[in-house]
């Protein structure tokens, strides 16, 4: 069974390549939408491009990434959550494919490993086992990036609503030393220091990014507030937009939307607390449980007459 399954396997892949190769695909109704919406977004307001590090990637692991990449507008798999969790951790959208490929690819090795390992140890040839097992090896292998990059988002996320909180508060300062809305949110990534915190440092560079792209420096950090998902700089962005003729407003919008973030984050960081006093209790209880029944085991074993 399992033979005729890897069978097939390789040869509808094979036709499924031949296939590929001779008929090319076209794009889909769904990737010639988002095109033409992308045209009409370029014809609006200019938007700013996010400065991410340059990733080590060799040759192969590249060109795979960006077909792959190439592969997911086709059908029109936009894949928004993924890549607004690579934008705020500084990491391109094609290695991350690549490396997802590679690993699901990687778990299928452990059949002829498994399979090898069995005929050694002299338990059977069948290969049924090891298929399956690497066929679970390679979907878990496969999704363990988008596990990686979500917890490590959410915990950059963070940090980063408590960054916006302390940014709020300078623009706050400097707005009630009598500077305008561009120049206090200038001066408040400006006061950082050389060499702010990562977050303040994407501030700024959204900041320096829309003078010159020729944006307000609210539209500036809307769009960052998109591109990583952040809605507290959407927020802020709105709400600059409305108000940002109106320097009292301004300043007393800014005040009540820091002491909410601070709040917001006072309360989650009591909730992380109150989850990890639970699992203590639990670890707790457990721990009595295995001590309570070491003590009852002699009595229970003479009770019942076993030697």
């Amino acid at each position: 069974m399992v033979e005729g399954a890897l069978a097939g396997a390789a040869l509808g892949l094979g036709l499924f390549v031949l296939v590929r190769a001779i008929f090319p695909a076209r794009p889909g109704l769904v990737a010639r939408l988002l095109a033409l919406d992308a045209v009409r977004e370029d014809a609006g307001a200019p938007r700013i491009q996010l400065l991410l590090p340059e990733e080590e990637v060799g040759a192969f692991r590249r060109n795979l990434g960006v077909r792959l990449a190439a592969l997911y507008a086709a059908r029109g798999w936009e894949v928004r959550s993924v890549r607004s969790d690579l934008a705020l951790l500084g990491r391109s959208f094609e290695a991350f494919l690549a490396t997802k490929a590679l690993l699901g690819a990687a778990g299928l090795l452990a059949f002829p490993l498994l399979l090898g390992w069995l005929m050694l140890m002299g338990w059977g040839s069948s290969p049924a086992i090891p298929f399956w097992v690497a066929v679970l090896a390679a979907v878990v292998f496969f999704f363990l990036p988008d596990l990686q990059i979500r917890k490590e988002a959410a915990a950059r996320r963070r940090d980063f609503r408590h960054v916006v909180g302390a940014f709020l508060d300078l623009v706050s300062m400097n707005l009630a030393g009598g500077r305008g809305v561009p120049e206090a949110l200038m001066m408040a990534v400006t006061i950082s220091g050389e060499q702010p915190n990562w977050a303040m440092g994407r501030i700024r560079d959204a900041l320096s990014g829309a003078r010159i792209v020729g944006i307000t420096p609210w539209q500036a950090l809307g769009q960052l507030g998109e591109e990583i998902n952040v809605d507290e700089l959407r927020d802020l962005s709105a709400a600059l937009g409305l108000v940002a003729d109106d320097g009292a407003k301004v300043r007393s919008s800014l005040t009540a939307r820091a002491a909410t973030l601070r709040r917001r984050e006072l309360a989650e960081i009591e909730g992380r607390a109150g989850e990890r006093s639970q699992s203590m209790l639990v670890a707790q209880l457990l721990l009595c449980a295995g001590f309570v029944i070491f003590l009852s085991y002699p009595a229970a074993m003479k009770m019942l007459g076993v030697s």
